[in-house]
């Protein structure tokens, strides 16, 4: 009977007992420039980084039993606000991992924080070739595209000729073009580069710089070129209305987001390249993306509303993966060097030497025929990663 009683006292004191702690939440810093000039990419990588993180837990945004808890914070592309809230995110908050940022002056002011507070950093959706390059540190990871990912990407659409560049002067513009020159001779394609024209990051009248572009580029060998590299709205309507056909020059815009590609429908026959067009990837995660996305915001998803889903998903692999060390930030390294992650545009894999998410590019035509204000773009080819040699640029 003694026994018998030991036991219940045993249970009767257990039931007492408050229930265990629950596993501390995972805390993710989410940084973008939600006002200011890039508001409209902030708002979209937010969007998408709050889908995939959805898509990837199944609804329950856990991992390995653990919550997210993700804490967003507008740094106004700001590089000292940029700084500032990183650093708060890492003291204050104490986040396991932080995400950013939309301005790549802002994701540049940033790295050093990383590197002081010994915190993972997953940069997007910034594309300036430093941030992999010659300021990075160990505890970056991109999976944004680099500027040199574009330009080999936009090289493969160039054959011969003569190519001329109009970019906004700052490091976006600036890291763009010598990238374009870079991936021109390094893919061979034979183009020769014979002007650069910088404007103001907001400038709204390219008369001058026109002028300046067609000059360069109207007794050049054809095919004459004029490629426009710009974040925010595209100045090529603008562009074109100055008529550079008189001179048989042909504008190649980037890929952009789809409220400025819609003012492109009479370029037809148009062609570039693009990170993310939602017709083109064909995979179950890209299908749901686009249906589920169509269905609570009217609309399909763009470029970097694709682009937070990657971050999304490289956080997501790389919690688990590291498992109960998810907030240790050298089993986090460990787990996301030469990692492999799902994306809507398909698998992305970090490269161990430098931190960059190598991925598929998309060699595109606009159309001719559009069904409607959406319908803008066809697919000529998918661009794989080994036609885009990119080069290791950082001092490690």
């Amino acid at each position: 009977m003694q026994a018998k009683y030991t036991v219940l006292a045993v249970l009767a004191a257990a039931a007492l007992m408050p229930p265990a702690a629950s596993a501390a939440d995972l805390k993710i810093a989410l940084i973008t420039g939600r006002t200011g000039a890039l508001e409209p990419y902030a708002k979209e990588t937010e969007t998408g980084f709050m889908m995939g993180l959805e898509y990837l837990t199944g609804g329950k945004m856990e991992v390995a039993g653990r919550k997210l808890k993700v804490i967003v914070k507008d740094d106004q592309s700001k590089p000292d606000l940029g700084r500032t809230l990183l650093a708060e995110a890492y003291g204050d908050d104490k986040v396991d991992i932080a995400v950013g940022t939309s301005s790549s002056g802002s994701a540049l002011a940033m790295l050093p924080v990383a590197a002081e507070y010994k915190k993972v950093l997953i940069v997007e959706p910034a594309v300036a070739d430093a941030i992999t390059g010659d300021k990075w540190n160990r505890y970056i990871f991109r999976t944004a595209r680099s500027s040199t990912q574009d330009a080999l990407a936009g090289a493969a659409t160039i054959k011969g000729g003569s190519i001329a560049f109009l970019a906004q002067d700052y490091a976006f513009g600036r890291d763009a073009v010598k990238a374009g020159r870079e991936a021109l001779v390094s893919t061979k394609s034979g183009a020769t580069v014979v002007h650069e024209e910088y404007a103001p990051q907001a400038a709204t009248d390219f008369t001058a710089s026109a002028q300046r572009l067609f000059d360069a580029l109207k007794d050049k060998p054809q095919p004459r070129v004029l490629s426009i590299v710009w974040a925010g709205p595209n100045p090529i309507n603008k562009i074109a209305g100055m008529k550079p056909e008189r001179y048989g020059i042909v504008l190649a815009p980037g890929g952009n987001i789809l409220p400025v590609m819609k003012t492109w429908k009479s370029f037809g026959g148009t062609e570039g390249s693009i990170y993310y067009y939602y017709a083109f990837p064909k995979n179950k995660m890209n299908d749901w993306f686009v249906a589920e996305h169509q269905k609570r915001y009217k609309a399909p998803p763009d470029m970097f509303t694709a682009g937070g889903f990657a971050a999304a998903s490289a956080v997501v692999s790389a919690l688990t993966r590291a498992g109960a060390g998810a907030g240790d930030s050298e089993k986090l390294i460990a787990a996301m060097e030469g990692m492999d992650f799902d994306t809507p545009k398909g698998k992305m894999s970090f490269r161990k030497e430098d931190h960059q998410a190598l991925q598929v590019m998309y060699h595109f035509r606009i159309k001719k025929v559009q069904k409607d204000d959406n319908d803008l773009l066809e697919l000529v080819r998918e661009i794989p990663v080994a036609e885009l040699p990119l080069p290791i640029r950082n001092k490690r």
